[in-house]
């Protein structure tokens, strides 16, 4: 059943298209389209990799111009972007929030004003009207962490946990996703430390330093809820003399990330596939705007797979290695 806001849609596409005397699936498919792209902060790789998935599907679906916009890890940044983009009239709006309740007001206005708008990456909770989310399934990628551990020290191990960004969906579903599987087995994968460390390099270092100084003894793993922060945690680690005693595992599977892998200093990164995710996110909202088609579920989920040695060839980014 096609929504009233669907059946609204497809009605003003056929009065503009009149109005320039073309009609039909021809002319639907041709409507330019202009587009805002909204990520949380264009300082971190794994942002940067989903723009430019973005911008290539783009130029795949033709006459689509993207309005990119970076966070700058700003909540109020990324409100002003919206309005902004609101004003100037934009088609849709495809967004990675930078913090999920935050960022709710602004998308509900762009909800009320006719806007479609698909998250990716960390979803909104409370606006009622969105298009679609898509994403990672992070509570199963946070379980594949925690599978793996429990692979690798079969016999127990004490976790080092580094939290990612307060009040972002990622954070909140990985965290969730480790402690699911570990919890069960509280008495053999005890956390030992557990601290936020913002999804930051430099803070994976500096948290990371400071938690191992505090320990009378070392972990047996590193868990981070993403690739920088655990690339932070290894260099902690070199300098103090604990690499051949503490395993670091990430998420994302950076390419950065799968260089450490191949060179065995990073034990494992969970693939969440973030190109695909920008492309689906792109497509459902260019078939929703071009042709009425809404999506078959307005929640779409990516299964994340943990990557190491053995399954190297399974990373998205592989081929950005040299």
């Amino acid at each position: 059943m096609i929504s009233r806001r669907s059946t609204l849609a497809i009605a003003a596409g056929c009065v503009a298209l009149s109005g320039l005397g073309l009609s039909g699936p021809a002319a639907a498919q041709d409507k330019p389209l202009t587009i805002l792209t909204s990520l949380p902060n264009m300082a971190f790789p794994f942002f940067v990799h989903m723009q430019k998935e973005l911008r290539a599907e783009a130029e795949e679906q033709g006459g689509i111009t993207l309005m990119e916009s970076d966070g700058q890890g700003s909540t109020p940044k990324q409100t002003a972007d919206v309005e902004a983009a609101l004003v100037q009239g934009v088609d849709g709006i495809i967004i990675s929030p930078n913090e999920v309740d935050a960022m709710a007001p602004a998308l509900q206005q762009a909800v009320d004003a006719g806007i479609p708008v698909v998250t990716i990456d960390r979803r909104v909770e409370g606006v009622p009207g969105l298009l679609a989310h898509v994403g990672a399934d992070n509570v199963k990628g946070g379980e594949a962490q925690g599978n793996l551990i429990m692979e690798l020290f079969p016999d127990g191990a004490t976790i080092f946990n580094l939290q990612g960004q307060p009040g972002s969906s990622p954070a909140i579903d990985r965290n969730a996703g480790v402690h699911n599987v570990l919890d069960q087995h509280a008495e053999k994968y005890p956390f030992v430390f557990e601290q936020t460390a913002f999804f930051a390099r430099d803070k994976g270092l500096s948290v990371t330093e400071s938690g191992l100084a505090g320990l009378n003894e070392a972990p047996a793993v590193i868990v981070a809820a993403n690739d920088d922060m655990a690339l932070g945690a290894i260099e902690a680690v070199k300098a103090a003399g604990q690499t051949d005693k503490i395993k670091v595992l990430g998420f994302d599977a950076l390419p950065e990330a799968l260089a450490s892998i191949r060179g065995g200093e990073l034990a494992a990164s969970i693939e969440q596939f973030p190109g695909e995710q920008s492309r689906t996110a792109l497509r459902l909202l260019v078939d929703y705007l071009r042709d009425g088609k809404e999506p078959e579920s307005d929640l779409v989920l990516l299964t994340p797979a943990a990557i190491t040695e053995k399954n190297f060839d399974q990373a998205e980014r592989l081929g950005e290695l040299n």
